[in-house]
């Protein structure tokens, strides 16, 4: 199994690509944005995602949309062939458009929605929180990404305040701040122990 990123040598399994997202959408019953091949091709020719081959056999995709003059970037269009989930891919693609949207937006932040536990669940681990909607983008076009999904209707009631879907976002100044601070408090600790110690010599010393 290789997981790479996708160009336009990937051109032909744009086809296969829709159709495993449109069928997955069907057998789980839950709302999916659909894509067209030609949307695809663009995300293959940008270098914006990445796909999973068994040789010459699809087994998994996931694309990068930008958003907000690239201060926000989203890890869409995740999908594994049937024939090979339960095996773990999913989290492995993940981690690699994940990585892929860190190294090309490195200051966006990176977000999703999902009504997928699975999919919730790979995202906490990446470092992932969940969020209200407002904390998203709050560029349109994102949102008329969301008109083939069955549940719109929703969407629009609430003004784009919540849906069935739930929103994650990591956020790398957060990330920044939070190691900031845990550092901070090592080194406190640290130099509290160190000054016991030069205390406790100091005394030694004096006696």
């Amino acid at each position: 199994m290789e997981i790479v990123i996708a160009n336009e040598a990937h051109f032909k399994y744009a086809p296969i690509i829709c159709d495993t997202i449109a069928e997955s959408a069907k057998v789980r019953g839950t709302g999916i944005a659909k894509r067209t091949p030609e949307y695809i091709h663009k995300k293959l020719e940008n270098g914006n995602a990445v796909i999973a081959l068994d040789g010459d056999k699809f087994a998994g995709f996931c694309y990068i949309e930008v958003w907000g003059n690239k201060g926000f970037v989203a890890n869409s269009g995740l999908i594994v062939h049937p024939d090979y989930r339960g095996q773990g891919l999913a989290k492995k693609i993940k981690q690699r458009i994940f990585d892929l949207s860190r190294e090309k937006f490195p200051n966006a932040k990176i977000f999703g929605i999902t009504t997928g536990l699975a999919v919730m669940k790979i995202n906490y681990e990446l470092g992932y929180k969940p969020v209200t909607f407002s904390e998203l983008t709050d560029d349109p076009e994102f949102w008329k990404g969301c008109q083939t999904c069955k549940n719109f209707d929703i969407l629009t009631r609430t003004e784009q305040r919540m849906c069935l879907c739930t929103g994650m976002l990591h956020d790398p100044d957060a990330k920044a701040k939070e190691e900031t601070s845990r550092k901070e408090k090592i080194n406190g600790k640290a130099f509290k122990r160190l000054k016991s110690i030069k205390e406790s010599l100091f005394l030694k010393k004096r006696k």
